[in-house]
């Protein structure tokens, strides 16, 4: 019988794909093998504990051994949760700073609850500096890419647009960039959530909507880049 052909765009399995994160994570992230390993062993030795505490290992066989399981699958759970956080961080790392950045993490972060576009609605052309809006409970947030210095009047100004449209519903400011004060691009999507709650759900829907009637989210600028297929850029 003839073999049958590797299909070459067959996608890689679940194991190779976990290798490739990891490989991935380790590069950019040197804590992150100690705290995958912790993230494992101590519920695996939590698990071995409490078999020697509640099962006798010559009386209570069965007891003592699912003791054991139960800490390994702990610990399985305890390092795919680590993983898939600090490999989030370590690729977002990579784009850190790049134009469309903040975008990337609205198209691939957002929690529920929030509506967002990748494209920004403001841009300036010569510093590539954006603002970025999402509504969410928290009223509308608009985030500045950029220096704050360049990117506080880009803010006021797009403020001024929403408050003209809807003056009840909360406008807040957040920035993602060089300055101390600024929100770290992998911490983006939980800061969202730390706004007081303004919007219920029927009226975060519709506040999305009206914005987007301002028309200005379709702007000819480039969406933003994906941080797990990231390249560096080429010298012009």
């Amino acid at each position: 019988m003839a073999r049958t052909k590797k299909d070459p765009n067959k996608e890689p399995g679940r194991i190779k794909q976990m290798w490739s994160v990891l490989q991935m994570t380790r590069r950019y992230d040197s804590l992150a093998v100690w705290y995958l390993t912790l993230a494992f062993l101590l519920p695996v030795l939590l698990g071995v504990a409490l078999a020697f505490i509640f099962s006798n290992p010559g009386e209570q066989i069965i007891g003592f051994i699912l003791f054991i399981v139960a800490g390994v699958l702990g610990g399985l759970l305890a390092f795919l949760i680590v993983l898939g956080r600090r490999a989030e961080k370590a690729a977002y790392s990579q784009i850190a700073g790049q134009p469309g950045a903040v975008g990337a993490v609205l198209k691939s972060s957002l929690r529920r609850g929030w509506a967002a576009s990748e494209m920004p609605v403001a841009v300036s052309p010569k510093t590539q500096d954006a603002v970025y809006r999402a509504v969410g409970k928290g009223g509308i947030v608009l985030i500045g890419e950029g220096p704050r210095s360049r990117t506080q009047r880009m803010l006021d100004d797009e403020r001024r647009s929403v408050v003209r449209m809807l003056p009840n519903v909360p406008v807040n400011f957040l920035y993602v960039g060089p300055d101390a004060d600024s929100v770290p691009l992998h911490k983006l999507s939980g800061r969202l959530n730390k706004f007081k709650t303004a919007l219920r759900k029927q009226e975060i829907l519709a506040v999305s909507n009206r914005l987007n009637s301002l028309g200005k989210n379709q702007l000819p600028i480039p969406k933003g880049v994906d941080p797990f297929k990231v390249r560096s850029s080429r010298p012009r």
